[in-house]
């Protein structure tokens, strides 16, 4: 038997005992008591019943802890039933289980849902909440009792179109909320087109539901806050209307040249994508292909889906992820300087894995509070007859997650951090934030034809974090579109509040930073919306929530 001299033993124990074990995300779901189930046709003949599948992660009740909207859809034969189905809103207990309280919230929504997002539309100190749908949408206004009351008719924004992805900005700096809303295909019940009838309705020569190319777009909406609880459609005036008629899928808001204005960017199924720029007058000038956003490298279309937004690269300027259909792959615009990006698909190492898989909800998040932003993608096949088919890609997916190199490329490592990563769902939503408040970010999905998933991190709290909820002393009292730098040493982030991102679904309004090994934060920087006024705050504690207003931090 060899024996190694004490020293070396003493030296390999001591390595053993320092090397962490890897950051596992695990499924809740059932001993969080989340009971919903989201119902879609097992067949998806049509295109309408593949698409629904939002969900929201919000602080509904102001008691600090994030509460879950699912939202659900219905189906070609039960649309003439709207209420044998109905989306759910679950109230954190804080001790990581949720209860149902829709009946109580009134916030069923007894009709065709897609997604969801948040904002306090009318400044009352509670988040109010717009779920789209194929047909009206529905517009809850958070009355602060834990009820909500639907006004969508009375303030405007009801659209009556095929609705996917939303989310409120101020456009326009006057302090209050606007909203932007992407429609889909023109889609009506009572003219289906016939299940894989023309070339067009058929995949790899598999039959199967038509659409979108073929069918009609159905054009965006920007609706303006009048500022007395209604708003006006603005999409002709502003430039966002879309007269081509592309097919909206996500959207996110976000100030691409930082400048105070924010911009809009719309992903589109099977069109090239828009990267609308405020021009800080009430318009917009759609530049996607001047910025280099619009198409792949090849320069072609892409299905897209999901956004993502966030500062990979850590070069100061925030990059856009845009998940899309599988024999594509998932675009990573990377922004190279100030209103130009290039494709980094592939220089970064995030494109080849995406090419089988169809990919919908998606984030750049630190999971295990390095200091770099990782990224998720949730997957999911359109059409149910992938599995018969024998082409070479399945219906149910598992998911893609990407560990930052720290050096412009991602590692995909979801084999390593838990078997709920690996296990193979029709998802679609996909939201981000600490649902336990322990200091790291926990993921809800929303999966199509089932239960959701709510994946809990387990470890990410092992590094040093700071998370940062803001609060205006004007009309956009939840700060969305601020813009806050976290200095850390060497660590330098960026990040923004904002409505609506994902995959028609919203994430937590508050901020988190991972700090890796670093117990304090050097500098905090926020620059407020509407104005631009800057609040600078030093030498501040590391695992905390802190809440910064226009008066200053509170703990």
């Amino acid at each position: 038997m060899i024996r190694l001299p004490f020293h070396i033993v003493v030296a390999l124990l001591l390595c053993f005992a320092t090397v962490e074990p890897p950051v596992q995300f695990v499924d809740v779901t059932d001993e969080a008591g989340i009971r919903f189930v989201h119902h879609s046709a097992p067949d998806k003949k049509y295109i309408v019943e593949s698409m629904s599948g939002g969900v929201a992660l919000f602080d509904y009740d102001n008691d600090g802890w994030l509460d879950i909207y699912f939202v659900n859809s219905l189906t070609v034969e039960t649309a003439g039933r709207p209420k044998s189905s109905r989306s759910e809103l679950y109230r954190n207990k804080r001790d990581g289980t949720f209860t149902d309280v829709t009946d109580r919230a009134g916030v069923a929504h007894p009709g065709w849902g897609m997604g969801a997002c948040v904002g306090d539309y009318d400044n009352n100190g509670w988040l109010d909440l717009y779920v789209t749908a194929l047909g009206a949408n529905r517009f809850y206004r958070n009355n602060g009792d834990g009820t909500f009351l639907e006004v969508g008719e009375k303030a405007g924004v009801a659209d009556d179109r095929w609705s996917t992805g939303c989310g409120f900005a101020d456009y326009d700096n006057d302090g209050d909320l606007d909203l932007f809303v992407a429609n889909y295909v023109d889609f009506r019940l009572d003219k289906l087109p016939e299940f894989g009838k023309g070339t067009l309705c058929q995949y790899r020569g598999v039959p199967v539901q038509c659409g979108p190319r073929g069918l009609q777009g159905a054009g965006d909406a920007l609706f303006r806050n009048n500022g007395n609880g209604t708003f006006t459609d603005v999409s002709d005036v502003a430039g966002v209307h879309d007269p081509r008629g592309a097919f909206g899928m996500g959207i996110i808001w976000t100030d691409v040249d930082e400048n105070g204005l924010v911009d809009l960017y719309v992903a589109n199924d099977a069109w090239p994508n828009f990267l609308y720029r405020d021009n800080g007058d009430g318009t917009f000038t759609e530049s996607s292909f001047l910025s280099g956003t619009a198409v792949g490298e090849d320069g072609t279309e892409q299905g897209g889906m999901g956004i993502a937004v966030g500062d990979y690269d850590r070069n100061g300027l925030l990059d856009l992820f845009v998940s899309n259909f599988s024999e594509e792959y998932n675009v990573l615009y990377q922004h190279d300087r100030p209103f130009t990006y290039i494709d980094a698909s592939y220089s970064s190492r995030a494109a080849e894995s995406s090419f089988p898989l169809v990919g919908w909800g998606t984030e750049f998040f630190d999971y295990d509070n390095d200091g770099w932003l990782d990224l998720l993608v949730v997957n999911g096949h359109v059409y149910p007859q992938m599995d018969s088919a024998r082409v070479g890609s399945s219906y149910r997916q598992r998911k893609l997650m990407y560990r930052n190199n720290r050096n412009g490329t991602f590692t995909e490592i979801a084999a390593d951090l838990g078997r709920a990563l690996l296990e193979k769902r029709v998802s679609r939503g996909a939201a981000f934030g600490d649902l336990d408040n322990d200091g790291d970010i926990d993921i809800g999905i929303n999966d199509l034809d089932g239960p959701p998933m709510i994946l809990r991190n387990d470890g990410g709290n092992r590094k040093n974090w700071i998370r940062i909820r803001l609060e205006s002393s004007g009309r956009n009292r939840f700060a969305l579109g601020a813009r806050v730098k976290v200095v850390a040493g060497e660590l330098v982030q960026k990040a923004e509040v904002r409505s609506g991102s994902s995959y028609l679904s919203q994430n937590d309004l508050r901020l988190h930073f991972g700090l890796g090994n670093r117990k304090d934060v050097d500098l905090i920087e926020v620059v407020w919306p509407a104005g631009g006024s800057v609040t600078r705050l030093e030498n501040v504690d590391a695992n905390q929530e802190l809440e910064i207003t226009h008066a200053g931090p509170r703990q």
